[in-house]
């Protein structure tokens, strides 16, 4: 770097004495642990492609020296122009350079492109964010994500304290990582500091300007993950000759990882973006719909999916010529909508990783503790985008909050949930500003759902489910137990609704795994870099030949080779394991104590385990998220996240762990944090420190 701080790196390049283009994937994280299976099949990938694909640790991250800069702060994006304008001086490299990025690694590749490194061609943001404030794990509608607010601020403050490793930065490990541990602090006292979109989250955010950012962006994302509206706005704020965008059914693993599916070709759909922007080949990309997205048929509710069913449709533009906003006017009484504080219990996971139960159960409980609005499907109705609800509202409190669910009901009575979305009330003028509500008034509240493609089947029900309360996902207001009176009349639910006109060769076949396979395709020898290109045929999708230009090239479906990278799950060399392997906790538990009328969410987010490298290192983590709350009380939730990480060498007989314990609970003007860290070389402590804090409540 320009201050001379080393940062660590792995590059992968073709055999040939020809300078090729780079790509760059650069993230806060360990190239030689946590992400090395992944980077095993992507960059070797790439490198057989005809470029040098490069991973980085930031700086105090990983292997790199330095001390780790502030989440948004400007460090970071800095370094990453940095190593760009490093790779387009190499003698290897021919002076053009993309970059890729997944969930943290796609939101800096926005944030670098912001900053137009002249190098830099084009990106691949997937499952990433324009938006650091709305549209990530910290706030919701103006409202504390306490979900992932908490757990993500305990997992960035565990994995930050994780020490370099000895066989690849030597003796200097230990100054390292305790020069890393002195500089430490928990990122939650910032988040809960910024409770509105000031000035903090704005600089972190591509959103406030657009027309920043030169490169080509190819925007992916899934339905079931929370970040799918930046593709959305990617697609409709950047010039079209620049951006294209891709949301499947997926979770938010990369679309060739994990359930829902079907699973996408990935790495041969950026690859076609890679030639294209970085090379100059007409790979027809840039003729292709500006957005192309999954709309999936009506489907049973269940925690987790294999492959569900729908068809992929193209459109020219965003908003899309073919979407058309319809109105559904709430009918009946005023009615008190006063919901138990545990309402929010089925949500589900907010970031779902494909995990057996990562996607919300049948919600006719939930819809039990809502006041439900229901409209009969009579022709099969597509819904694409963002939906919107307009309520008439009167408040007898200062503070509240508002969560709408749209929820798909069979004639069974199963409820499956199909998106969501919340306001606080005090955010209801902008989400730079904490409003509060007078006492009494009745005032029109809007609120977007998160964006969804959705096929509802004629005989089903429309339900539209309003709360005062969704818990662990949304942190209760103070007063939040006063509910608030939902008046029908001047209320609506709008919803983007696709003509189907547009697609009719598509017909009502749904997707199948047949449907995404080529039986002319082979996979490239990874031993032969002169390939350039992959083979296409006539795929077929939802029973149509890929020629429709309104379908994603048959490439896009096809599952991908893979290189393992040998990584063993199991127990350590000496049998250390935090986790009994034969008797695994669940995933989510919740358990109601009837007599004191509390709930308690028990979350194993399944990161534990341990890896063993083909390098020896063996990593063991263990993870617990708790939740817990009063169904009567507001002021009675409360979080815990408890962290264990061991790093284990026992050829170098190197043994260190990492404990972290992070809590919140509230009173009515303050949320009371509490974080502590301990660590651990040969069993010998080596650093510990707590934090105590009281953050005033501003808005959250």
């Amino acid at each position: 770097m320009p201050d001379g701080t080393l940062l660590y790196a792995r590059v992968w390049r073709p055999l040939t004495p020809e300078p090729v283009p780079a790509i760059l994937e650069f993230l806060p994280d360990r190239l030689t642990g946590r992400t090395a299976a992944r980077d095993g099949r992507r960059h070797p990938w790439y490198a057989a492609h005809g470029y040098a694909s490069v991973r980085v640790d930031a700086r105090g991250h990983g292997d790199s020296e330095g001390v780790p800069g502030e989440p948004y702060g400007a460090a970071e994006p800095a370094d990453g122009v940095a190593v760009i304008d490093w790779l387009a001086a190499q003698p290897w490299c021919d002076g053009r350079v993309g970059m890729i990025g997944s969930s943290g690694g796609g939101f800096g590749s926005l944030r670098i492109a912001a900053l137009a490194p002249g190098p830099l061609q084009a990106v691949v943001t997937v499952c990433g964010t324009d938006d650091r404030y709305d549209n990530d794990v910290h706030y919701l509608g103006g409202s504390v994500l306490a979900v992932d607010t908490h757990a993500w601020a305990a997992a960035t403050l565990a994995l930050t304290c994780r020490p370099p490793d000895p066989l690849h930065v030597g003796d200097a490990w230990r100054d390292m990582w305790l020069g890393r541990l002195e500089a430490v602090e928990p990122p939650l006292h910032t988040w809960l500091a910024h409770q509105t979109r000031d000035t903090y989250w704005r600089r972190g955010s591509v959103r406030e300007d657009y027309g920043a950012i030169d490169a080509a962006v190819l925007a992916v994302g899934g339905w079931h993950d929370p970040y799918r509206d930046t593709v959305l706005r990617l697609v409709e704020h950047l010039p079209a000759d620049r951006v294209r965008g891709i949301i499947g059914p997926w979770s938010h693993p990369d679309p060739d990882q994990g359930p829902p599916g079907p699973a996408s070709g990935f790495l041969r759909e950026t690859l076609r973006w890679w030639d294209q922007h970085l090379k100059g080949v007409d790979t027809g990309v840039m003729r292709e719909p500006l957005l192309r997205a999954h709309v999936s048929d009506s489907h049973p509710p269940a925690t987790a999916h294999g492959t569900l069913p729908g068809r992929w449709v193209g459109e020219p533009a965003w908003p899309s010529p073919h979407v058309t906003t319809v109105s559904y006017g709430l009918q009946g009484p005023a009615v008190l909508v006063r919901s138990p504080q545990h309402t929010g219990v089925d949500a589900g996971r907010f970031v779902p990783l494909g995990n057996d139960a990562d996607l919300p159960p049948d919600q006719r409980e939930e819809d039990a503790r809502s006041a439900c609005f229901e409209f009969a499907v009579g022709e099969e109705t597509w819904v694409l985008g963002r939906p919107r609800v307009r309520l008439r509202v009167t408040s007898e409190v200062a503070r509240g909050q508002v969560v709408a669910r749209l929820c798909d009901v069979a004639p069974d009575g199963s409820s499956t949930l199909v998106t969501r979305g919340a306001l606080n009330l005090s955010a209801r003028l902008g989400r730079d500003r904490a409003v509060p509500w007078e006492p009494g008034a009745t005032q029109e509240v809007a609120l977007e759902l998160n964006g969804v493609g959705h096929a509802f089947r004629p005989g089903h029900r429309i339900r539209l489910a309003v709360s005062s309360a969704y818990w662990p996902w949304i942190w209760p207001q103070p007063e939040s137990r006063a509910g608030f009176t939902l008046d029908p009349a001047g209320s609506f639910l709008e919803l983007p609704v696709r003509g189907r006109a547009a697609d009719l060769a598509f017909s009502d076949l749904a997707a199948s795994d047949s449907a995404f396979s080529d039986s002319s395709f082979s996979a490239p020898s990874f031993s032969d870099p002169s390939l350039s290109g992959i083979p296409v045929s006539g795929v077929a999708v939802s029973g149509v030949a890929s020629a429709n230009p309104a379908l994603p090239d048959g490439a896009a479906e096809m599952p991908e080779p893979a290189l393992p990278l040998g990584v063993d799950r199991g127990v350590a060399a000496d049998g250390w394991s935090p986790v009994t392997l034969d008797e695994p906790r669940p995933e989510r538990l919740v358990v109601r104590d009837v007599a004191k009328g509390e709930w308690r969410l028990e979350v194993d987010p399944r990161y534990g385990g341990t890896r063993v490298y083909p390098d020896g290192l063996e990593c063991t983590e263990d993870v617990r998220e708790t939740y817990t709350i009063d169904e009567q009380d507001p002021l009675s939730a409360r979080t815990r996240s408890d962290w264990s990480i061991r790093l284990h060498r026992p050829d170098l007989a190197w043994d260190t762990t990492v404990r972290t314990r992070s809590e919140i609970s509230c009173d009515g003007s303050d949320f009371h944090t509490s974080n502590e860290v301990i660590c651990t070389e040969g069993g010998e402590v080596v650093f510990h420190r707590t934090w105590e804090k009281r953050i005033p409540r501003t808005a959250g």
